[in-house]
Order: C-alpha cells, then structure tokens, then sequence
C-alpha cells in the first residue's frame, strides 16, 4: 500500500491569457456545441480538445479542463488546480471573469456527483466497476480531517498511478474537489478490504457527522519562548480552509509593538486593551482579508492574515497601522497562493 497527496503545482501569476480565454471562448462556443450535439468527427473533436487545452495551459500549465452536463441537463465547463491551493485562486478568478448568458455553467472546482460512483471508469486498458470500491476512514479530530483507505479488488493488477487516479475520482464524486481538500487527510491505497469498510456513497454522511463540531471556526492557543528566551504566546484559527477565502493569495504579515508589558514583556493595560480593539478591526474585513495567526512576546504582536491582493486590502491596513500610538507598526506582505507559510502553526 502507498500513502498519496495532491501534486503541488507552483503557480503563475494572474495574466491577460484569462482575458484571452474568454474571448476566444466567445468564437469557439458554437463550434464546441456542435460537436457535442452531434458527437463529434474524430479529428475535429481532436483539434478541439487541443485548442481548449492550449488556451488553458496558457493561463497555467497545471490547471486541468473538463466538459459535461450539470443541472437541467446544462453544458459545464470545468477548470480546476486538481484540489492543489496553489491554483485555486488563479481558477476563482478564471471563474468570475466568466460571460454571462452564454447557456453554459462555469466552476472552478469539480463538484460532487454521487451517481458516478456507480458507473464504470475507463483508465488507459484497464475498466474499473467503481461500484466494487470501499472506503476504510479514521476521524482525526486534532486535526479536522478524515483519513481513507481506498480499496478495490482489481488495485492488485494495476500500478499505484492507476490506483490514485480512481481513489481521487471516486474521492471528489463523492464530496467535490473543495470538500475533499476541506476534510480528507491521508489517502491509503489497500489491496485488502479494509474492516469495517464502508462504499463511497456513504462518505458525504460520514464527512457532515465528523466535520460537524469544526463548522465554525475557534482559536487554538498555545506558549512558547521567543528567540530571545522570553514567554511567547501563540493563537491560531482552527479550522482555516484555503478553498473557503479562494481569491486570499497573499499573505500579509502586520507586526504592532506594544508600550506597556509586565516583566515577561508580555501585554498588560493599557496596551492589551488597545491590542484586542486592533485584532477586531483586523477580523471584521470580511472575504477580502482573514486572519489566521496571531504571535505575541517581546514587546510585539504579530498578526499573519490571507488577503486578496485585488480589494485595496493592503492599503487599508497601511492606513490602520499608521494609526497605531505604541510605536511603529509595519506591514509586510509576499504572494503565497498556496498558504504555506501556515505549515508550522497547523496542529
């Protein structure tokens, strides 16, 4: 058996060649329809299917393309990171900067579709009855997540590459790319029937009981030593989910001294009053912004937010901290798509 994560694939930064899709989705929309309604000669759904991908590859080259049928029978085109948060901006953005009335349904993410895991699913030369796949899961409560074996009796016959390929299809059939990067932690492969398996159906059930207690967000707090030996004092946001803030790239680093300090140079009156009037502005800016961890010791306090660098955010908090009365603040900010930088405070 193997252990697998998505591919982290390093993200390009927004450019013209979304503006340059959608107007060269405009010209190529009917000739796409008409493919589909009639099936498709072979060489002019090839020529198609490289043209679509050519144009999507120039926004960047790890977002993947899929064409189907959503509600009411509506065409969709979906563009997707694969579940990576590097890319899950670049797809938001992609996604609302879409024509409107076109008769078609956009997403940036795959969506759920329980009646897939039923079907068969085709991977090179080889044809998987999915309604052979059971699920073993283990709840992690530390950390938020669900932890899946995937097992199918033809894994045995196949390399692990094949065997990713299913367990991730039949993952995001039955939850959707953004739930399986919200709530599914390791993914095992098994060529044995885990005990207590359970079919894929049943993971969206399993997902809402044990996700249930982490649908509002609370802070995990913790203590330490700064580098200098002092005490620190650590609170992180738990859960944070990467695809509910989609357009927050950029990771903003606003550090706020403070006069007043007992003798661990830890805040007290006035300072800490000030301190906690300053976090709630910092939490109350909405989709634009979210605060994720806030680091406290030596005289200083530094608050670690996820911003969209597109809402005039940055400017807002330049202005919040030129307000500051207990010494200089400064803020910092570096893209990172990818939230990276919140690897050491994740439980």
């Amino acid at each position: 058996m193997g252990i697998f994560r998505r591919p982290r694939d390093m993200p390009s930064p927004p450019s013209p060649a979304i503006a340059e899709f959608w107007a060269w989705w405009g010209q190529a929309q009917p000739r796409i329809e008409a493919a589909l309604a009639s099936g498709g000669q072979q060489e002019f759904a090839t020529e198609l299917v490289e043209e679509l991908s050519l144009r999507v590859h120039k926004i960047n080259a790890g977002l993947q393309w899929e064409i189907g049928t959503g509600r009411n029978d509506t065409p969709t085109l979906t563009l997707t990171g694969g579940g990576g948060a590097e890319l899950r901006g670049l797809a938001e953005r992609w996604l609302r900067t879409a024509p409107t009335g076109t008769g078609w349904e956009f997403r940036a993410a795959r969506q759920a579709d329980p009646e897939m895991l039923g079907q068969k699913l085709q991977l090179a030369d080889h044809e998987f009855d999915l309604g052979y796949v059971r699920l073993g899961m283990r709840a992690d409560a530390g950390r938020a997540r669900i932890h899946i074996t995937v097992f199918h009796p033809d894994f045995l016959f196949v390399p692990e590459e094949a065997q990713l390929q299913v367990a991730y299809h039949v993952l995001d059939w039955a939850l959707g790319e953004d739930d399986v990067a919200r709530w599914v932690g390791e993914v095992t492969i098994a060529t044995d029937q885990p005990a207590d398996a359970l079919p894929p159906g049943m993971l969206s059930a399993v997902v809402e009981q044990i996700s249930e207690p982490f649908r509002e967000p609370a802070w995990l707090s913790g203590e330490g030593r700064t580098p200098r030996g002092h005490p620190a004092r650590l609170g992180v946001r738990f859960p944070l989910h990467r695809q509910d803030y989609p357009l927050c790239d950029l990771h903003v680093e606003v550090s706020v001294p403070y006069a007043h300090s007992n003798p661990d140079r830890l805040p007290v009156e006035p300072s800490a009053s000030a301190l906690r009037k300053f976090e709630k502005r910092l939490s109350a800016l909405g989709d634009r912004a979210v605060l994720a961890v806030r680091q406290t010791g030596d005289g200083l306090q530094v608050f670690h937010l996820y911003a969209d660098p597109d809402s005039g955010v940055v400017a807002e908090l330049d202005q919040l901290t030129a307000g500051w009365s207990e010494g200089r603040a400064k803020v910092a900010s570096v893209p990172d798509p990818g939230w990276r930088a919140l690897a050491p405070y994740q439980p």
